[in-house]
């Protein structure tokens, strides 16, 4: 049996030689294509790349590695490949070991440097001043719904989405003192929402204090006696707390879509989506009309919304978002329709219409 152990470890030994030469080697290869694409003025991160490398990967899986861990595992060598190539910086609403981190470090690996900002609008304003190259700010929960600000966000702005990233969202309570102690929670009103209902059936008598984030809450938690928090386990692990109740959403489904915003949005891949905004006169069937189009053209709408303009009372602009790349051909003919029908259409961004 010894024999057999060492010779197995031995052999792994051998491949692990191998990996890191041929990690190397892809690595040169990576960075000798950043040069050509600094040199031509292009984007280094190239998200319709990226997923045609993860999908590929995924095809020729044959186990027992899970397609998960197999992406995961990718992920961090095109991290390791983009810190070398440029040192990238990445917006989020911050602070550290919130959900739109945690979404940040998903899409784009630990090895980048990652900026936490106090608010959505720092998060657009640092990207587009150039002080950071991409921005990660959440846009809707499964359970509760759009993220208004950052809809709001892109009607003076001229960044565009590059990218979306679907998390699963796990809250968690902790504290540092036992749960039968807890009389007071801290978190943010819409973790509170998306637990109600575990909320009322095991903490019926713990005060329920809003914050400005889930990891301000756990940091509270963590100093604070008989005080609880409803947070990320990134959150407990930073601030040392015991998680008494994991995964208490009352949705098993609560995923948070978060959004990649940049300077520019990626070619076609084949599998995209795009997002639009668009205002319509004041006239009756004038939102009927202006997406007839889609219809006519066979384009899968899969979300609409709208918001105040803010410049004239009830006037509203409409965001879109459909399957299809804003260069199709079919889809440049139903914007086109759709532009004859509205004051204005402003497409937001297309790309790869994956999870991140």
């Amino acid at each position: 049996m010894k024999t057999n152990l060492q010779t197995l470890r031995s052999r792994i030994d051998a491949i692990d030689r191998q990996l890191v030469s041929l990690l190397n080697k892809r690595t040169r290869l990576v960075l000798g294509i950043g040069k050509i694409k600094q040199a031509s003025g292009e984007e280094i991160y190239a998200p319709e790349r990226e997923e045609a490398v993860l999908r590929r990967i995924a095809e020729k899986n044959n186990g027992p590695l899970t397609e998960e861990s197999l992406r995961a595992i990718y992920r961090e060598i095109m991290s390791s490949a983009l810190a070398l190539e440029k040192p990238l910086i990445i917006a989020y609403l911050g602070p550290q070991a919130t959900y739109s981190h945690m979404a940040a470090v998903k899409k784009f690996g630990a090895s980048l440097r990652y900026e936490p900002l106090p608010n959505i609008t720092d998060v657009f304003t640092e990207v587009a001043k150039g002080q950071a190259d991409y921005g990660v700010a959440p846009i809707e929960n499964s359970t509760e719904g759009a993220v208004t600000h950052t809809y709001d966000m892109f009607a003076d702005s001229d960044l565009t989405i590059c990218a979306q990233i679907m998390l699963p969202i796990r809250h968690n309570l902790m504290a540092t003192c036992s749960r039968k102690q807890i009389k007071k929670i801290y978190s943010i009103a819409q973790v509170f929402a998306q637990c109600r209902q575990w909320l009322q059936l095991n903490m019926p008598h713990a005060e329920q204090i809003e914050v400005s984030s889930s990891t301000r809450a756990a940091e509270i938690a963590k100093s604070e006696p008989n005080a609880g928090a409803l947070a990320s386990s990134l959150a407990a692990e930073l601030y040392g707390l015991t998680i008494h109740d994991e995964n208490i959403q009352d949705s098993s489904e609560n995923v948070t879509r978060f959004l990649v915003i940049g300077r520019k949005y990626p070619p076609r891949t084949g599998n995209d989506k795009t997002s639009i905004m668009f205002a319509v006169q004041d006239r009756i069937g004038a939102l009927h009309n202006s997406i007839a189009s889609f219809k006519k053209y066979k384009i899968n709408m899969t979300k609409i919304e709208s918001r105040p303009s803010k410049k004239k009372a009830w006037e509203y602009y409409f965001f879109v978002d459909f399957l299809g790349h804003a260069d199709d051909p079919r889809i440049k003919k139903a914007l086109a329709e759709l532009a004859k029908h509205t004051v204005f259409v402003k497409i937001l961004g297309s790309y790869p219409n994956a999870n991140g």
